[in-house]
């Protein structure tokens, strides 16, 4: 009881340092649809842009996630991994991205610490079987080998093998999640941040329906995704019109372009010194590019090392 209570001062702290302007324009509570389960990464993702207050609607997969943060009947907002620092980025969610009436309005930067979480009384001497979702599993590689009597078994979910080790009150079994899914399923933390690769950070985009999303003042990042023929030198004519204007480019992901052959769109992170020099520049970009689509105008996320 009393880790529980420790572990969810922290998660009230974290609270309290969010700006309150990153959540101008939402409801209160806002309703958020994530990827994954109760305890998962998603969640903490949406309690660091939310606050604790935040109802979550888990969806199985990103797809849902799109469809349902698309229904003003069902929710606010929803939030989306988009990159991971050592795995990358994901490339399906940028499609969905690109393809959904929703915008960028934020985005939150978490450092991903896989817990060994056990039922109360549990030791590392009565553990037989360890489950989490083969990421996870593949991330505490190093950890797991030094116990090769280990059974690992992959599940669908990170917070959910929390979930099924708290409801079978199993002696003999662990799961990989969050130190939140501990709270939450009343877990013990036996073997704290056991990843391989400590400075491991995923990326999520709060994202709104475009109608109601309501852009932040004085926004510093740009999304965009963008189309070029395929004359030659004609991507490095873009890029060097970007950095005339004197914004930088902080990520550009290429796509092939559905049902072309090898022909690419671009993804392009940019920072900007607000609005007025994102549309600046546009009035140039348009005639070297197609297809251009503003995917958001928001606040950088803050890259803070916490274990949440």
């Amino acid at each position: 009881m009393f880790i529980k209570t420790i572990l969810m001062a922290i998660v009230h702290t974290l609270i309290d340092s969010i700006p309150q302007k990153l959540i101008v324009g939402f409801t209160n509570p806002p309703v958020v649809a994530i990827q994954g389960y109760e305890g998962s990464f998603h969640q903490v993702a949406a309690i660091k842009f939310f606050g604790e207050a935040v109802t979550i609607l888990p969806c199985s997969t990103f797809r849902e996630v799109i469809k349902k943060s698309n229904d003003k009947k069902e929710t606010t907002a929803g939030i989306m991994a988009i990159e991971n620092s050592i795995a990358g980025s994901i490339l399906p969610n940028y499609n969905l991205l690109q393809k959904s009436n929703l915008t960028i309005v934020g985005e939150v930067y978490l450092q991903i610490a896989q817990n060994l979480l056990v039922n109360p009384g549990v030791s590392l001497s009565d553990i037989k079987e360890v489950q989490s979702h083969p990421m996870a599993i593949l991330q505490c590689i190093d950890f797991l080998e030094k116990y090769p009597h280990w059974k690992l078994v992959e599940t669908e979910d990170t917070a959910l093998s929390a979930k099924h080790i708290h409801q079978h009150r199993s002696k003999h079994s662990a799961a990989i999640a969050s130190t939140l899914a501990a709270s939450l399923f009343n877990l013990e933390t036996i073997a704290p941040a056991i990843q391989t690769a400590k400075n491991n950070f995923t990326r999520f985009l709060v994202l709104q329906r475009h109608k109601e999303a309501v852009e932040v003042a004085n926004a510093n990042k740009a999304s965009l995704y963008f189309e070029t023929d395929n004359s030659k030198g004609i991507l490095a004519k873009v890029l060097g019109l970007i950095a005339q204007k004197n914004i930088n480019l902080s990520k550009l992901q290429s796509m092939p372009i559905p049902g072309s052959d090898f022909l690419y769109g671009f993804y392009a992170d940019m920072d900007i010194d607000g609005r007025h020099q994102l549309d600046d520049m546009m009035q140039q970009f348009s005639l070297h590019t197609r297809n251009v689509k503003v995917l958001g105008v928001y606040n950088k996320g803050q890259l803070i090392n916490d274990k949440m």
